[in-house]
């Protein structure tokens, strides 16, 4: 048994125990134990070519042609800088400073406002590798 599957026994014995009387039947899926941070990030968002391609697809749909350039020149989160915009739905669109500033979910917009000078300069980053990865 690898070191994985043992520290997810370790893990499931340990919720059984502090749960009560629930048992667990068997293992959760893959897909449940994907790396996701405690306040729900996907930090490696969808990879190309898995079936979250199309789901990123479609939300940035959800904008105007002219926030979706937007979006699509930044990328990625401004306060998650792993998050694919459009990997958790439509991305949202902030004004901090009077610039145009996209965001992966609700749960961003209040750390982009309160940091505005250090999310206007990561954006400034995120074009610049964007245009750069372009070329």
């Amino acid at each position: 048994m690898n070191v994985f599957w043992k520290s997810l026994s370790c893990f499931a014995a340990l919720a059984t125990f502090t749960s009560g009387c629930q048992s667990q039947t068997s293992p959760p899926s893959a897909p449940a134990l994907a790396h996701v941070e405690a306040d729900g990030h996907d930090p490696a968002g969808h990879e190309p070519g898995d079936d979250g391609e199309s789901d990123v697809t479609l939300a940035m749909g959800k904008l105007s042609p002219e926030d979706r350039k937007e979006a699509e020149a930044q990328k990625f989160c401004a306060v998650m800088n792993t998050s694919l915009l459009g990997s958790m739905g439509a991305p949202l669109k902030l004004d901090v400073k009077g610039q145009p500033v996209f965001v992966c979910c609700a749960g961003c917009k209040s750390k982009a406002m309160k940091n505005a000078d250090e999310t206007l300069a990561t954006v400034a980053r995120l074009k610049a590798q964007n245009m750069g990865s372009k070329n």
